[in-house]
């Protein structure tokens, strides 16, 4: 069989030997990635130590994780295009180290201010190490089958990091230390970045001149800062209505709407304006807005329901929901490529947001005196199936319509759109949540009882969401887009015989929920 190179191979750089290698190197690239996702639920685990170690009030407790989203919230598009403009592997490499030092400052951190500035240079070295990622997987993996297996272990480890690292804090917390689970993330660090420089091809990127658009970089980096701040801050705990959120969202929209103006008439855009021509690309990201947004909100209010009404520790919660990542790997892994190689990925998008929608319900009917066998459970493991047949075959649909050159600005857009998508639900549901709670106390209801009923109008709400993004799955074209564009996404089916966080404390309740 003729051997498939790397299309980001620089001529006379000797190449790894086989296919083999390009499949570590991947490994290597997802390892990075849960470095990454870990960090966020594994730090809303540790919450409560921190405060107490830290004497934060609940309110200033918040820009520990506002921080970091803000600074990776609003850097992702930019580090996407940045690793088109000088090559995806250096703005790989460059992010892994930044997030690596941040993390030793995170660990080393005595004072409130100290650890929040780490924490932000923490999340520029998360947006630059897991917004080319993505681009990186569709060059090093161009022949469709295995582009699909490839995918799948990625939307694996990006959707599913997040339940893994709340049993990771939950242990770390409470067996050691709230400081180790920064340091757990150096010798990760450390090793990812040697295994990474040693497998990865140099790629020289198209340069500058093709795309050094300074006020353009500007514009949407401060849109996009602005606006997750908006979404983490003033609208979560002061309401949607309030005078500061709409003054700040309505700049935003300014904001984006000079760098969308600016990128219609640059010589040399920053984002070329062709990439939101492709249907797919437009219409994957507007499905993995709304089905993440409901699922963020499951995921962390999921959490506070099994802490505050069933009484459930740390380590218990990260073990409720291990069957979702078990789930969900064990279907990206060794299923999702031949069920998106089989059936096209369009056809695979439907049957996992439809049993994504159906966990959200069951979750939504879950009593005060909940089982877990019986009444957590069932969510769990289709909550797990859904996502581990529907992310892969986003991510197929979401990067099919871009060329090479694009490939890092789609991957920077899809992670982008994910963190959006994810605040601006958990700000909504959360909010909601607690509004529904406190009216069923005036009504006379229990408190655990009311708890109960928020937690369940936010399940239903996050029920909505992903049924509203099955509504969009037709728009998803059926045909395979123009050669060199995409490999499966839209593949016609193929015969047979050619198919081989959460933080569980009642503070970060209060501050999310803004109470």
């Amino acid at each position: 069989m003729t051997e498939l190179r790397d299309p980001s191979h620089v001529a006379g750089e000797p190449e790894p030997a086989g296919r083999d290698a390009r499949w570590v190197a991947l490994y290597v690239l997802c390892v990075g990635m849960l470095m990454i996702v870990l960090d966020v639920t594994v730090v809303n685990v540790a919450l409560p130590s921190i405060q107490n170690d830290l004497h934060f009030t609940t309110s200033s407790l918040a820009w520990v994780i506002n921080a970091y989203l803000i600074a990776f919230g609003g850097l992702l598009l930019l580090a996407g295009r940045f690793g088109d403009l000088i090559g995806r592997r250096s703005v790989f490499l460059a992010g892994v180290g930044l997030f690596t030092a941040a993390s030793l400052l995170c660990g080393l951190a005595q004072s409130q201010t100290w650890l929040i500035a780490a924490r932000f240079v923490q999340g520029i070295g998360g947006a630059m190490t897991s917004a080319v990622i993505l681009g990186m997987i569709v060059t090093m993996f161009p022949e469709p089958r295995e582009q699909a297996k490839a995918i799948g272990v990625y939307a694996f480890v990006a959707s599913a990091g997040g339940s893994v690292g709340l049993l990771a804090g939950g242990v770390i917390t409470q067996a050691i230390d709230w400081h180790w689970i920064f340091f757990v993330n150096i010798p990760i660090g450390a090793v990812t970045a040697a295994l990474a420089a040693r497998l990865l091809h140099r790629d020289a990127g198209i340069g500058f001149g093709k795309g050094a658009d300074v006020p353009g970089a500007v514009l949407i980096t401060s849109a996009l800062m602005l606006g997750v701040y908006t979404i983490v801050k003033p609208a979560a705990e002061d309401g949607w209505g309030a005078g500061t959120t709409l003054a700040l969202g309505a700049i935003s929209l300014v904001l984006l709407g000079a760098f969308l103006a600016r990128e219609a008439t640059a010589r040399t855009p920053l984002v070329p304006l062709r990439i939101f021509r492709s249907r797919n690309f437009v219409v994957a990201n507007l499905i993995q807005v709304l089905s993440v947004a409901g699922m963020f909100g499951m995921f962390f209010l999921g959490a506070l329901y099994l802490r505050r009404v069933l009484g459930y520790d740390a380590l218990q919660i990260g073990l409720a929901f291990l069957p979702v990542s078990v789930t969900m790997g064990f279907l990206s892994i060794r299923y999702s490529e031949r069920l998106v190689t089989r059936f096209g990925a369009r056809n695979a998008l439907a049957p996992g947001l439809a049993l994504i929608v159906v966990a959200l319900v069951l979750f939504a009917q879950a009593p005060v005196h909940a089982s877990y066998i019986v009444h957590v459970l069932p969510s769990m493991l289709l909550l797990g199936i859904g996502a581990g047949v529907c992310f892969p075959a986003l991510m197929n649909v979401a990067m099919s319509g871009t060329g090479p050159e694009d490939a890092g600005l789609a991957s920077g857009l899809v992670n982008t759109t994910a963190q959006v998508g994810g605040a601006l639900g958990l700000a909504v549901l959360a909010t909601l949540s607690s509004s529904r709670t406190h009216s069923l106390i005036a009504h006379g209801h229990g408190s655990v009882a009311a708890l109960t009923g928020g937690y369940h109008l936010a399940f239903w709400i996050a029920a909505g969401l992903a049924a509203a993004a099955i509504v969009a799955v037709p728009a998803v074209l059926a045909r395979p887009p123009a050669p060199g564009h995409g490999p499966i996404a839209d593949a016609e089916p193929v015969e047979p015989e050619a198919v081989l966080s959460a933080n569980v404390s009642e503070d970060n309740e209060q501050v999310l929920a803004g109470r």
